[in-house]
């Protein structure tokens, strides 16, 4: 079994040169492509995955001997990920345990302590964020905890 330093410093406290992408992207003078990395799985294995690339690193993972997909940026010009997408990676799970949507096998997922534990992840999220995010984002994200605080309500009483 191969053991594999995957972390993005080095002992001495110096970032890794696979990781260089980062800080050149982050300065603002985004490197054209990052360099090769020779270890299997990549940087996207480590938890160092650019913003925007999840699923570049979802499906260099999956595939073990592809390096080259690891180690690719996200397109030029596509847009990473922003505050409403947060929201609503968090909300998503919300319909399941609530059970107002049905599992692609045509089960109910009906958890309302979970469902809960989303809602007051959301509502902790609302009061971290507060006077640090626009109006829409702050009203939507109002708007999107009233609705999921009612519906649970509803179903916790009947």
């Amino acid at each position: 079994m191969k053991v594999t330093d995957r972390r993005m410093f080095t002992d001495d406290g110096e970032l890794r040169e696979e990781y260089r992408f980062l800080e050149q992207q982050k300065a603002g003078t985004a490197a054209e492509k990052p360099p090769p990395v020779a270890s299997e799985g990549g940087p996207a294995s480590a938890g160092g995955v650019p913003p925007g690339g999840a699923e570049q690193a979802a499906s260099a993972t999956s595939s073990a001997g592809s390096d080259a997909g690891a180690a690719q940026m996200p397109p030029r010009g596509a847009q990473s990920p922003g505050f409403m997408d947060l929201v609503a990676v968090l909300a998503e799970p919300i319909a399941f345990l609530l059970g107002d949507a049905q599992l692609p096998d045509g089960q109910s997922a009906q958890d309302l302590p979970r469902a809960r534990l989303h809602i007051d992840l959301l509502a902790v999220l609302q009061e971290k964020t507060r006077g640090n995010v626009s109006e829409q984002e702050t009203a939507l994200l109002e708007d999107l905890l009233a609705q999921l605080r009612m519906r649970y309500v509803e179903k916790s009483r009947g």
